[in-house]
């Protein structure tokens, strides 16, 4: 996991950090970065923010492993809004309003196993005694209703489902007034997974934005998806306002990248990480893992 990313930031903390390779040490750093697919603007922020934290170090402790390292991993946590993390089990248990069902919009396109990470909250929810209902607003692709259905079945879950071509802001708004009914905790909104490059696409999670008005918006971003996914986001930000992120297939050799310029783009966090194809495979993202995982601990 992220063993390219790691190799390289490896390499930088090996070479005596002086007054005079300083900036030669940040350009390897920015280098490195791209390599990993972190976005030219978010690997400039990194570098402008470790910069910053070694102003005023002690020439005596340039040539210390350890000085680098930290001004580097308080740059990352930095990006990652550390400070926005959140619980999303006590967030539904603690919410105010405990007779209205916390909705959750979904959105991501086909391929970054947004249904199978649906599948994984469903099984987080129930093993944790919060009630769900899925509503099946993908109503464009072929097969995406029986592919959900297939997964509700398994995991003993209704799924509010209407024809394909049928209005999504509808079939969201039927799973949410059947939760209210039958004084269900929780209601997920699967979206179409087009190309966020289709305006109907875009328009059309719009509306069930503003009919439905959920309680979060989450991003599923493929890892090993490259800069297709920094795009993704971005558009998906820009139109619908995420809320928090899940990033998917970290347990493929993913660089590692793509969490950072999310986190950095959509400025919220990062809440999960897939790892794998099991219910179980969802695990809570912890910042300190993941810096520690591509930096090394002390």
């Amino acid at each position: 996991m992220f063993k390219k990313m790691k190799k390289g930031l490896t390499n930088i903390f090996t070479t005596t950090l002086t007054e005079k390779n300083t900036n030669k040490i940040l350009k390897d750093l920015e280098l490195t970065l791209l390599k990993n697919d972190v976005a030219v603007h978010v690997a400039e922020k990194i570098v402008e923010i470790t910069q910053k934290n070694l102003e005023g170090t002690q020439v005596g402790a340039f040539s210390k492993k350890n000085t680098l390292q930290n001004a580097i991993k308080e740059a990352i946590f930095e990006i990652l809004n550390v400070e926005n993390q959140f619980n999303l089990i006590e967030t539904i248990k603690n919410r105010p309003n405990k007779n209205k069902p916390y909705s959750i919009m979904v959105l991501g396109v086909n391929g970054t196993g947004k249904t199978t990470t649906i599948a994984k909250i469903v099984h987080l929810f129930k093993k944790n005694n919060i009630s769900v209902v899925v509503a099946a607003s993908d109503t464009f692709r072929a097969g995406a209703i029986e592919q959900l259905s297939k997964h509700m079945d398994a995991l003993n879950t209704r799924l509010i489902k209407q024809s394909y071509n049928a209005d999504p802001a509808s079939v969201a708004y039927d799973a949410i007034d059947h939760a209210f009914a039958k004084k269900i905790n929780s209601v997920i909104i699967d979206t179409s997974g087009r190309q966020v490059t289709n305006k109907n696409l875009l328009e059309e999670l719009k509306k069930i934005k503003r009919v439905n008005q959920p309680d979060l918006s989450i991003f599923i971003g493929d890892s090993l998806a490259g800069n297709d996914v920094l795009v993704q986001a971005e558009v998906f930000n820009n139109a619908i306002q995420i809320d928090a992120s899940i990033i998917t297939k970290l347990d493929a050799d993913s660089k590692g990248g793509a969490a950072l310029s999310i986190a950095y783009i959509t400025k919220k966090p990062i809440i999960y990480i897939g790892v794998g194809q099991g219910y179980d495979d969802l695990l809570p993202f912890d910042p300190k893992w993941f810096v520690d995982i591509l930096i090394g601990s002390k």
